[in-house]
């Protein structure tokens, strides 16, 4: 149990893999995730095993590219299936080449008769549209000259009957095609300028979208039909089409040879339409089978890789029959990693078995908090303000109770508490079924990981909405009011004219029979209608506040005092706790007192004679009584003594450490005549080797050893550091409990807020739809309370609540964690195989 409050105990430890069986052990390890691996230095003696498993990788990413290519879902395994052996790791590359090499020829088949059916679809096409150039210009023709296009090019002026081309020897000739259609415009014009008008252009858009094989886009294409006389002109003709990559096909002579072709590609395409069917069910039979094996295979070459890639990390003995690692892991689970090391020697059946041994070490060992899936939403909005120091107190205990507790201060609400206790609810319910869809949404797996602290939050926040009685900025009368109006009007014997007289009318509680007694759980129902309901709201959020930050930051000096005492740094005890939380009791732990002193002391009837708090607390420091009269007799002493040990506590936290240390220091050669304990003297020589690191590591002594020790480092002490350290501490300290305390006033401030902002939006909003009493009021309510629904999920609830949790989250790093937590350590990152889905996921490969 004490693991959750503190780091675990680790240890350096070194590996002795035997040759044969290194494989096999570490396979076991990474199964169970014990080591860190960051000690060893690189000594890359696997490199080419790497290159094979990246090799394999890329396959693999091949291969799970075509499966997502063809809509065919990989199914994952429950369990983990396990790294092979080396023996199979050739048999596995074998195989993955086998298929790749099967399914690049089937891709390529595929990919050529496509391009070959695209080219027909598209001669069809040319056929087709061209044929109707040829029909139209023969028209014009048969109307005579007049009718022609260019008739100065194409007829003789003389009437013989043939053109002036013709008579120039030059013989007509068609290119036809297909284009881009954004590329027609600047084809026709560059057609014009180079040919000097010697050509006839014709085009049409085809009524089919065609897709480019090469980018994968499908867009529309025209089909054009260029008429030009002479061999010179057809090459001008030819280079432009082919500057603007249109796809040319061979035209026809006449009508009969154009239905001959015709013919020939219909049955051609029908063909290929065939041949490529079953191409695609042989490839998708290929792919579906593959896909069986995908997970598994990517999961174990995965595992190969780091497998070698931590045997990289050792280094060979000078007999080179044994490889050498020194890795951290937890003292608990030493016992653990032997029985790993003996299943891997008997999976490699080695002669000799591997073992481990324990070295000492002076060095900072990283820290390590196991988890849950519970638990590691908390932590980690810990460590997002620092890793722990090895063998600190953790905050994530306690953060689990008060994080949600002070956001549902702010966010206090049962209806918003209610609906977001149900979202969080139904995430945890499925969270196996999200966990395997892998969404990419980045808010909505932050969402999905901190599922339990917004459930916590949802739950706290319905607990305070009841304390606060307010429901969508409506208060519930569940046990009855403790206000009877009925005995007002009887004592006063108010009539109907008095009531229409007076818009407002005081309730006095001194009346006998009109103040019952206190409401049961929360506030009063009753304040829901009063006109001074914001006042006494302002005044109680505004205690409660001052008593909650108190509270919480008492609690976080008090766990300072944990870590003195781990540390055996007892001298922190008497001069920095002691000091650090008599300041804080005294003054504004005082404050709590009088606050509560007030509301137990003072009751309806004496509740306008009750003195101000704020008065007596200034009053305090001036160490004067101005005519107000006291809460309670002997008040005026006790301030005067509580400001005495405040103030008094200041020097002592200021000068009593470094003092402590100049004395041992003054005292340094008579330590072991003054048998000076050496858990007193330990911090102190960490101290003066590193007086510059304010992290310098502790050395590990045994408990029970009470001798001196021989000699202090010969290093100079520096009285002024020490003292100006001290300095900075206790100033921040001193001012950070004032600002701190007013800091905690943002609980009252944002609840106030979120109150006022939810009767706006019942104001504005729902009660437009309510005032309706005929029956088209019903069908009015539908959108109006979808619009209040709308506004209070994305205002209320997300905006008003991500307000609130970044609020919550000030308070615990800023006022709560740096009482006693540092958060400058180094997190422990085991060798564990189960954590490379994460790592399939950034490699694309899943």
């Amino acid at each position: 149990l004490g693991m959750v409050f503190r780091s675990e105990e680790m240890c350096l430890a070194q590996l002795f893999l035997q040759s044969g069986s290194e494989y096999d052990c570490i396979s076991e390890l990474g199964e169970m995730g014990l080591l860190n691996p960051s000690v060893s230095s690189f000594q890359r003696r696997f490199v080419s095993e790497i290159k094979r498993c990246e090799e394999m990788e890329r396959i693999l990413g091949y291969l799970l590219r075509e499966i997502r290519k063809a809509s065919i879902a990989v199914p994952e395994e429950e369990a983990s299936p396990a790294a092979p052996p080396p023996k199979a790791v050739l048999e596995i590359m074998e195989q993955l080449q086998r298929l790749e090499m099967e399914l690049s020829e089937v891709a390529r088949n595929k990919e050529k008769l496509q391009r070959n059916r695209l080219e027909l679809t598209e001669y069809t096409h040319m056929l087709r549209i061209t044929r109707t150039f040829i029909h139209s210009r023969s028209r014009h023709e048969a109307l005579g000259p007049q009718y022609e296009e260019f008739p100065t090019l194409e007829t003789d002026p003389a009437g013989t009957g043939c053109t002036g081309m013709q008579r120039l020897g030059a013989k007509l000739g068609f290119v036809s095609g297909l284009i881009h259609r954004g590329k027609v415009e600047a084809f026709e014009r560059m057609l014009w300028r180079v040919c000097k008008g010697y050509t006839i252009l014709s085009y049409t858009e085809v009524d089919e979208s065609l897709a480019d094989l090469d980018t994968g886009e499908i867009n529309k294409s025209v089909v054009f039909l260029i008429s030009f006389w002479g061999d010179q002109i057809g090459q001008k003709v030819q280079k432009i089409c082919d500057c603007y990559h249109c796809h040319l096909y061979p035209h026809p002579e006449n009508d009969e040879e154009r239905a001959d072709v015709m013919d020939s590609l219909r049955t051609r395409i029908q063909d290929l339409n065939n041949v490529l069917h079953r191409t695609e069910d042989y490839l998708r039979q290929v792919l579906q089978k593959s896909s069986e094996s995908a997970f598994s295979w990517v999961v174990q070459v995965k595992k190969m890789k780091a497998i070698y890639h931590i045997l990289n990390l050792c280094s060979f003995d000078v007999t080179n029959k044994c490889l050498i690692a020194e890795v951290w892991c937890p003292v608990s689970d030493l016992a653990n990693l032997r029985g790993a090391l003996e299943e891997g020697s008997r999976k490699g059946e080695a002669t000799v078995p591997s073992f481990v041994n324990r070295i000492p070490s002076n060095d900072t060992p990283p820290t390590m908090l196991r988890t849950n899936k519970f638990t590691c939403g908390f932590q980690s909005i810990v460590e997002a303000y620092g890793v722990g120091d090895y063998r600190e107190a953790s905050p994530a205990p306690y953060t689990i109770i008060t994080f949600p507790f002070l956001f549902a201060v702010m966010f206090g609400d049962l209806g918003h508490g209610l609906v977001m206790t149900l979202f969080a609810l139904w995430m945890v319910l499925t969270e196996k079924n999200q966990k395997k869809k892998r969404s990419d949404n980045e808010i909505w797996n932050t969402f999905f990981a901190g599922r339990y602290i917004i459930l916590l939050m949802g739950l706290f926040s319905v607990y305070t909405g009841l304390i606060y009685n307010d429901c969508f900025s409506k208060s519930l009368n569940i046990f009855g009011s403790g206000w009877s109006v009925k005995a007002m009007f009887t004592s006063h014997q108010w009539t109907n004219e008095s009531l229409q007289s007076n818009s407002l009318l005081t309730l006095d509680p001194n009346i006998s029979g009109v103040f019952i007694g206190p409401y049961p759980f929360g506030i009063d129902p009753i304040w829901n209608m009063a006109v001074n309901r914001l006042s006494f709201l302002n005044s109680y959020k505004m205690k409660m506040s001052v008593i909650i930050g108190v509270v919480h930051m008492t609690f976080g000096v008090v766990l300072s005092v944990f870590n003195h005492l781990h540390f055996r740094q007892r001298y922190n005890v008497y001069l920095v706790f002691l000091p650090e939380l008599l300041f804080l009791l005294c003054l504004f732990g005082y404050l709590v007192f009088m606050i509560l002193y007030k509301w137990l002391a003072f009751g309806a009837p004496d509740s306008r004679t009750a003195p101000s708090i704020l008065i007596h607390f200034i009053n305090m420091f001036l160490m004067q009584d101005a005519d107000v009269s006291p809460l309670y007799p002997g008040q005026v002493g006790l301030q005067v003594f509580l400001v005495c040990v405040a103030v008094m506590s200041v020097p002592v936290l200021l000068l009593g450490k470094p003092l402590f240390f100049y004395w041992l220091y003054r005292g340094g050669k008579g330590l072991r005549r003054h048998r000076v304990s050496l858990r007193c003297v330990q911090p102190l020589i960490s101290y003066l080797l590193s007086p510059e690191e304010d992290g310098a590591p502790t050395p590990q002594y045994d408990e029970d050893e009470e001798e001196g020790i021989e000699e202090l480092p010969s290093r100079e002490f520096d009285f002024a550091d020490v003292i100006l350290h001290q300095s900075i501490h206790t100033i921040e300290y001193c001012l950070g409990c004032i600002s701190n305390t007013a800091s905690y006033l943002r609980l009252w401030a944002l609840s106030l807020a979120h109150a006022q902002l939810s009767e706006v939006l019942w104001g504005m909003v729902l009660r437009l739809g309510l005032r309706f009493t005929s029956k088209l009021g019903v069908i009015a309510l539908v959108p109006v309370f979808g619009l209040f629904a709308t506004l209070t999920v994305s205002i209320l609830l997300v905006m008003e609540g991500l307000s609130a949790f970044l609020h919550a989250l000030r308070l615990h790093w800023v006022e709560f964690q740096n009482k006693f937590y540092r958060g400058t350590g180094v997190k422990f990152i085991p060798f564990d195989f189960s954590l490379m889905p994460s790592i399939f996921e950034q490699d694309g490969l899943m």
